[in-house]
């Protein structure tokens, strides 16, 4: 029943789990909501829900977190990002793999009814189709960012089939919201370049004008989530991670797209090392088993979605920060 999910949120403090929590407590309700994070001082973005500072490799802290707020169910989105990855590897693999490990087991022991846990397109890599990038394709990441989301997306569908814990994942293509600032992905360009415009400074992208890659307004991210959650079991047939599309969009046309608002805004395209991360992934996937196991459909397009984030950086705090 609706009235007795009680969900974790952690790694609530970073791009999706600030949406995420926000949506998730008014579905459910306030009380139901639990955001955790490694940082404290993220505590002030979760007044209206209950916040527990949580490190994943404390398990104990973990446990007695699921215990005293009756958990039924995890969304598990702590992660170091895909360039921050490739800066210090060992560190991604370790929170990004080991990490994902840790919290799957804890679902298992404390029997969490589910838990979802984000892939993305970093899994596919050099040698996969880049035009209409199919579910079942070439595996072979280029990061250890899809390095660790490629052997995490084993591991869910392993604890589902010899455990039965119900797992469901989503191969999210690049993510774009307003509520926070950028936090190391190739992708965050399309989230660095608005607050840029509204700030009335020029920017300089680090990947080249024509580069075209699958991206998602934060609204149809955080929806494609909760209709995942929301199915039931039997409808699920990917255990590893759903392919889903948004949309897809170079940085010129983004820039073109922010130029109708502000038509002096400037641009410089140099491209750096993010540039060979992003040319391995698709321009575009297949999400039709998305679309048709759960009814996956997004709501977003790039005009539509630059015009929401304008609005509210121009009503908001984030606008006035610099970065």
């Amino acid at each position: 029943m609706l009235e007795r999910n009680r969900i974790l949120v952690i790694g609530a403090g970073g791009q999706l789990g600030r949406e995420l929590c926000r949506t998730l407590a008014a579905v459910f309700g306030e009380d139901a909501v639990v955001a955790s994070d490694i940082r404290e001082e993220v505590r002030t973005h979760f007044s209206y829900c209950h916040f527990e500072p949580l490190n994943i490799f404390a398990p104990d802290r973990m446990d007695r977190i699921i215990q005293g707020h009756n958990i039924t169910q995890i969304y598990h989105l702590a992660a170091i990002l895909s360039a921050d990855g490739e800066v210090d590897p060992h560190a991604t693999w370790q929170v990004n793999l080991d990490g994902l490990l840790l919290v799957l087991e804890t679902a298992r022991r404390m029997k969490i009814e589910k838990l979802f846990w984000p892939s993305s397109i970093a899994v596919f890599g050099g040698n996969t189709e880049k035009k209409g990038t199919r579910q079942h394709t070439v595996i072979q990441p280029n990061t250890v960012y899809g390095i660790a989301k490629s052997a995490g997306e084993l591991w869910c569908r392993y604890y589902h089939k010899k455990y039965g814990l119900d797992v469901r994942s989503l191969r999210y293509p690049g993510l774009i919201g307003h509520r926070s600032l950028p936090g190391g992905g190739t992708t965050d360009y399309a989230v660095d370049i608005f607050h840029h415009a509204v700030q009335g400074r020029p920017y300089t992208c680090y990947l080249e004008r024509d580069m075209r890659l699958p991206m998602m307004y934060m609204p149809d991210a955080v929806k494609a989530a909760l209709d995942l959650m929301r199915e039931p079991e039997e409808k699920i047939k990917v255990r590893t991670g759903y392919n889903i599309q948004g949309m897809s969009f170079t940085p010129l046309e983004v820039y073109e797209s922010i130029l109708r608002f502000y038509p002096k805004f400037k641009v410089r395209f140099r491209p750096d090392f993010r540039q060979k991360i992003a040319e391995n992934w698709p321009r575009k996937v297949d999400d039709s088993l998305a679309r048709n196991d759960w009814g996956w459909n997004p709501k977003y397009d790039l005009d539509f979605m630059t015009e929401d984030i304008l609005n509210h950086l121009e009503k908001g705090p984030l606008s006035k920060i610099i970065i």
